[in-house]
């Protein structure tokens, strides 16, 4: 019984991030198309949201902190990373591509996000260390009260205004809050969490969708304007972030597995907390580079995923290749 519980979970996570990009991919087109109807979903953003976070705690295990401290060099270089290479690509790029104050702003803030919930399900098809995976995507989550709205306003500061503590309480109630809900809620009913945690993925799939939808048609008008110049800013960030998290890896002597772990985490970013917080707190346009980031990077990590995945693992000896 022990032995076979887990496939059909890793069945329907399977599943789900193969269907996730599409899934994302229509709920922005239909955002565009019929921005009327969908732009009703707007004041829903923070709870779907939320409910992608408790998701994310519901899966969490006390296993899960405890990697913490077997590997606590390992979790804090995937930290920094996050923190460090991602809100520094987004200030080179808006630099670079002369972006428009909010648009800037929106690419700042989505490099400034911790990491996103997709990328465990990722680095788990690529073959990389998911328990590392895990452990960096919760830490970079909690640590996203104070790391996010405190980046976003030292790098993007000087071209808008940045409301660091109405930031930080947005945060600590969408992310924070429910994420501790979940892993309290897994505690007291296990058993239960269990059997049906294989509906989650679903649920956080079906909900980011719905925040893309309607952060897609907030900002529809401006998507037929700036929609190349966000499309290019969104797949340069995050197609260096992928990179730069990988080469890095490499050069500190990382397994290959714990490279494509990293890579990921750095590369994929929570882009829905991004959009959350870009049309609360700034403007539709603002949330244009995340709903765009929401769509590629599932995209550009499902392809990453299929190519890694089917690469065998040549650092360790008992590894089968596939």
């Amino acid at each position: 019984m022990h032995s076979t519980a887990p496939a059909r979970p890793d069945r329907t996570a399977r599943i789900a991030v193969t269907v996730f990009p599409l899934l994302v991919l229509i709920a922005g087109i239909i955002g565009f198309a019929l921005p009327g109807p969908s732009s009703t979903l707007g004041p829903a953003v923070p709870w779907l949201l939320g409910a992608i976070m408790f998701c994310m705690g519901l899966t969490l295990t006390l296993p899960d902190f405890a990697r913490i401290a077997k590997r606590p060099w390992m979790v804090l270089v995937g930290v920094v990373l996050q923190y460090g290479i991602m809100p520094f690509l987004a200030w080179v790029i808006a630099l670079t591509l002369q972006l428009p104050p909010e648009l800037a702003a929106g690419v700042i803030l989505v490099g400034c996000a911790p990491g996103g919930t997709a990328s465990n399900v990722v680095t788990y098809l690529s073959r990389g260390d998911t328990a590392l995976s895990v452990t960096v995507t919760t830490c970079s989550t909690l640590l996203a009260p104070i790391a996010t709205p405190l980046l976003t306003l030292w790098i993007a500061g000087a071209i808008l205004e940045v409301p660091f503590q109405p930031m930080m309480i947005s945060i600590l109630q969408t992310v924070l809050i429910p994420v501790i809900g979940g892993i309290v809620v897994r505690l007291v009913f296990r058993s239960l969490i269990v059997k049906i945690q294989g509906v989650f993925p679903w649920l956080s799939t079906i909900a980011i969708s719905l925040i893309v939808a309607a952060v897609v048609a907030g900002s529809a008008d401006q998507i037929a304007q700036a929609g190349l110049i966000v499309f290019v800013a969104v797949v340069l960030h995050n197609g260096l972030g992928l990179l730069l998290g990988y080469l890095v890896a490499w050069s500190m002597r990382m397994t290959q597995r714990e490279r494509r772990a990293i890579s990921v985490e750095v590369g994929m970013q929570n882009s829905g907390l991004a959009a959350s917080l870009a049309a609360a707190h700034f403007s539709p346009l603002a949330a244009l580079p995340a709903a765009v980031f929401s769509v590629w990077h599932n995209l550009s990590g499902a392809v990453f995923a299929m190519i890694m995945g089917r690469k065998p693992i040549t650092d360790e000896p008992n590894e089968n290749p596939r």
